[in-house]
């Protein structure tokens, strides 16, 4: 979890691809009207949220139900967000960066429909997890994208 251009994605392909695991990327479950809002510069409303999150969820109740474990990013940046995901055995990975950091990364990213100008929006809606919340916090920017999945690897004990 965390805003666009935190390398939730990057991190996640790394994960996936060394302990082949499931994946699932939250962007691909988003309608088209949520798509195309995004790309005309505009944030979602938490209307325009909770079907999408609601999609999710219930993939990873799948994934639940047949006891296959998962990675799927989601930038889940309110915790009612995460509360519409949170299940018994699912840990957030909170990919924490400053605003620099992130814009950095945001800015040399290509053909994705969540423009650089919208990041803002993004951080003026995080809420990060709580004490009381399942997760544990990658810091960006402390290495490679290689380094912080094996950085996050070794917080899931995986």
């Amino acid at each position: 979890m965390g805003v666009c251009g935190c390398g939730k994605t990057t991190v996640a392909e790394h994960l996936v691809d060394h302990y082949g695991l499931k994946y699932a990327e939250a962007d691909d479950f988003h309608p088209q009207a949520n798509i195309d809002k995004m790309a005309a510069g505009h944030p979602l409303t938490d209307e325009d949220r909770w079907p999408w999150l609601d999609t999710l969820a219930a993939w990873i109740d799948e994934r639940i139900a047949v006891g296959e474990p998962a990675v799927v990013t989601c930038s889940a940046l309110k915790r009612a967000y995460r509360d519409r995901l949170r299940r018994k055995g699912v840990v957030f990975v909170y990919m924490k960066g400053t605003f620099d950091e992130v814009m950095e990364r945001l800015s040399t990213r290509e053909n994705h429909f969540m423009k650089p100008e919208m990041l803002q929006s993004q951080f003026d809606i995080l809420e990060e997890p709580g004490d009381d919340e399942v997760h544990v916090a990658a810091h960006i920017g402390l290495g490679t994208p290689e380094q912080e999945a094996a950085a996050v690897a070794g917080a899931l004990h995986l």
